[in-house]
């Protein structure tokens, strides 16, 4: 039996479908039955079998609640965690604590009791450490945390502590750092958004660089890394490094939009977030644009993914072939 956390997400909306397409039996866990629904979506991106969906056992519980996941357990010999809290909103760092390191530390506890053979972590870029002399990132940079991080990369580094955790008492942990991920489905939530936002004709760019992915690479790695001998490992998955000022153009050529025009300087941001911090106080709506979104807008980060590479042989796909499939979907 697999069980995969966070399944209503996108990538384990993605990897739930690849999944099943496996003889092993599938359990996915889900707070709501109106998140399956975005579920079958994705499955309609990839194929109008209706009987795949089927073939998964829908699990109601939540992460942070010990005695839902105790059952969800039963019989279960590998572990996808895929689940978590994604916000740069500072209000929401409570919440990403409990739901990111506590609810990990759950999902490792049970883990471990339970003798699972495998437990795969899809972790971040954002718990990565920086670059040493402006060169590539990889997975021997040390996260700093005396740095200025960002709520959400606390939480994930803290999380990825706790699979280590598992590492020590017995249970083979497979860990995954993802750039951006881009993939259809989810349209209004994280990197979908930057597909509605150039779609209805958002006209502003910034150049910071950092790492994009394929969602359909990223559980392709996660499966091939699974159902190998390799383990406590982490990996790095990026397929290129791009300026957000590229992927916006790329985005808006795919569906024969106008490519944003104007382009936002470091200075704008400080204002912008710190405008929207201000009248979030006021109005207690999230704000727009936080101080670690604002600075990531700007700042130039470039991962490596030689290590993944050489380790499966493995190749990602090129981001604009990404782009125009997603955006294929989008129409």
């Amino acid at each position: 039996m697999i069980l995969v956390t966070g399944g209503t997400g996108l990538v384990g909306a993605h990897l739930l479908y690849h999944l099943v397409k496996s003889d092993e039996k599938i359990r996915a866990i889900y707070r709501s039955k109106e998140k399956i629904d975005a579920v079958k979506k994705v499955f309609s991106y990839y194929s109008n079998d209706a009987t795949l969906i089927a073939k998964i056992e829908w699990f109601k519980a939540d992460i942070t609640e010990v005695p839902t996941m105790i059952p969800a357990f039963v019989g279960v010999k590998k572990v996808y965690h895929c689940a978590a809290f994604i916000s740069f909103n500072p209000k929401d760092y409570r919440e990403m604590r409990k739901v990111n390191i506590h609810g990990t530390a759950i999902i490792v506890n049970l883990s471990i009791d339970a003798k699972v053979d495998k437990l795969c972590f899809v972790g971040s870029i954002a718990s990565v450490g920086d670059a040493v002399n402006g060169g590539l990132i990889t997975e021997e940079n040390e996260w700093n945390k005396e740095a200025d991080n960002s709520g959400y990369s606390i939480t994930k580094f803290g999380a990825e502590m706790e699979v280590w955790r598992a590492s020590q008492e017995n249970v083979k942990v497979a860990i995954v750092n993802p750039g951006v991920i881009l993939g259809s489905g989810f349209w209004d939530t994280g990197s979908g958004k930057l597909f509605t936002q150039i779609y209805n004709g958002f006209k502003y760019y910034t150049e910071g660089v950092t790492g994009f992915v394929g969602v359909q690479d990223v559980v392709k790695a996660m499966i091939l890394y699974m159902n190998s001998n390799v383990k406590n490992e982490r990996f790095i998955l990026v397929s290129e490094n791009k300026s957000f000022k590229e992927i916006f153009f790329l985005i808006a050529d795919a569906f024969g939009k106008k490519r944003p025009s104007k382009k936002v300087k470091p200075w704008q941001t400080v204002i912008f977030w710190r405008f929207s911090a201000f009248v979030s106080k006021i109005t207690g709506v999230a704000p727009l644009l936080s101080k670690y979104s604002a600075r990531s807008a700007h700042s130039v980060s470039k991962y490596s993914s030689e290590k993944f590479k050489k380790t499966f042989n493995f190749q990602f796909e090129k981001i604009e072939n990404v782009i125009i499939n997603v955006s294929k979907n989008y129409n």
